[in-house]
């Protein structure tokens, strides 16, 4: 069992930090192995995350080899962006925060067990009654994911998504709804912070601005919120084009 206080290093307003932009320094790093890349952007397969990444939001080429990645008139979610260029459509935008790990107490719990690729299925049944975000076919590749059985149903899920180097986001944090308040997904939380930890990483999340419930239990386990973010959901230049093609 470990509580440790772990501030964020200083660095110089100048610098932005490596979560700034989780997503790309995930898909450039630890996660490499799985992007699929055109120049300034990078995206997950399809059937393991959602997620795309610009190296540089505010940089016009990065949304041109975005474009050119994911092809014309294409719906994609992007993570640090504000706005869209023009030509772009703006499907939705949402506003998030990210919280990080100053305080938690981070200790493995015997009843968790190890989940994979065949336990998919049950996974995505839980994600559906659930809700957390999004959950694919093989998105189990992305790291550790952890769950909780009661008379051999799952009820309980937490694991791990986008890894920056240095950092690794807890994510899919999930109770059955007739299972909830016993503390579960905290000792699921927990259990994969151990995991992290113990690899020199440090923990990370990312909640909806607008789940206040879910913000107010995270950081009174120990997380600090760090920025609000932004989440943009856009189609890609060219629908109209394909349309009438």
């Amino acid at each position: 069992m470990s509580t440790v206080a772990r501030p964020t290093p200083p660095q110089s307003p100048a610098t932005p930090h490596i979560l700034d932009n989780a997503a790309w320094a995930a898909l450039t790093g630890p996660h490499a192995h799985l992007a699929e890349r055109v120049g300034r952007a990078a995206r997950y397969p399809l059937d393991v995350s959602p997620f795309t990444a610009l190296a540089d939001p505010a940089d016009p080429r990065a949304w041109d080899d975005l474009a050119a990645l994911v092809g014309p008139g294409t719906v994609t979610p992007v993570t640090g962006a504000k706005s869209a260029p023009q030509g772009w459509e703006t499907v939705q935008h949402g506003q998030g925060v990210q919280l990080v790990d100053t305080a938690l107490r981070a200790e493995p719990t015997p009843e968790a067990v190890r989940l994979g690729p065949d336990d998919v299925p049950e996974i995505l049944d839980l994600i559906a009654l659930t809700e957390p975000g999004p959950f694919l076919s093989r998105t189990v590749e992305l790291g550790t994911y952890l769950g909780i059985r009661h008379r051999g149903r799952l009820i309980a899920l937490a694991g791990e998504r986008l890894r920056p180097p240095g950092w690794t986001e807890i994510s899919a944090v999930c109770t059955a709804p007739d299972h909830r308040g016993k503390g579960l997904a905290t000792r699921l939380v927990r259990a994969i912070a151990a995991g992290i930890r113990e690899r020199g990483d440090t923990p990370f999340l990312h909640a909806s601005a607008t789940n206040t419930g879910a913000i107010r239990l995270y950081e009174s386990i120990g997380f600090t919120l760090r920025r609000r973010s932004d989440f943009l959901l856009v189609r890609t230049p060219g629908a109209q084009q394909e349309q009438t093609a």
